[in-house]
């Protein structure tokens, strides 16, 4: 079971499988693979990341994937990682600037690896915008009206069952899969009508991910 889930995963992030709303995602993910030149050495990955952003950059505007009409008066809230924003009634827009990634395309896999785990909360790509020299991913989310308080014994026992372990306050891994999910705080679970809605995730694949 598990061997075909990572196989279904490994199709889902080289675009092979079709997951929800991840078409664009999955065409920016391979565009960037097609320029990649890997490295493992920490000194360069944040030069890496930044040719890897301006390359990103050319395709936005190649695509006009630029997002230039966001109510900026609609601010909710924003953490380490990204500024949310109401869209309409039903929608947040989510600004994510990949900060907690070594790359844009660790940030796309992980957009991804939520949408499957977590379709109900699925993000979907918009486009980007920068702001003060920085980009940002502009993805929007289904709003989730809070019923009550997240019980966190409640998504350790929902992610337990699905295979992950708590290995350390709020973070989670699947060693067989070889995926980490982390900050699965209660302001990240959300509790509507008694159901959990996970939505903000930090997913990180492992070299057991990758390993066949």
């Amino acid at each position: 079971m598990q061997n075909e889930l990572k196989n279904e995963l490994h199709n889902i992030l080289s675009g092979k499988s079709k997951v929800r709303f991840g078409t664009i995602i999955q065409t920016i993910t391979c565009y960037l693979d097609n320029g990649e030149k890997a490295s493992s050495i920490i000194e360069v990955e944040k030069h890496f990341k930044s040719q890897e952003a301006k390359r990103l950059e050319d395709y936005v505007s190649k695509e006009n994937l630029w997002i230039e009409n966001i109510d900026f008066s609609q601010y909710v809230s924003e953490g380490a990682e990204q500024k949310v924003y109401l869209n309409d009634s039903g929608h947040v827009l989510k600004l994510n600037d990949a900060i907690y990634y070594s790359s844009w395309k660790d940030y796309f896999y992980n957009l991804l690896l939520h949408n499957y785990f977590f379709s109900d909360t699925a993000y979907e790509l918009l486009g980007f915008t920068k702001d003060n020299e920085t980009l940002y991913a502009v993805v929007k989310q289904n709003y989730v009206s809070i019923t009550s308080n997240t019980d966190l014994s409640k998504v350790k026992t929902f992610l337990t069952l699905n295979g992950f372990e708590n290995n350390r306050n709020n973070d989670y891994i699947n060693r067989e899969l070889g995926i980490i999910l982390e900050d699965l705080h209660d302001e990240n679970v959300l509790t509507q009508n008694e159901i959990l809605y996970f939505i903000d995730t930090v997913f990180y694949l492992t070299d057991v991910f990758w390993k066949k």
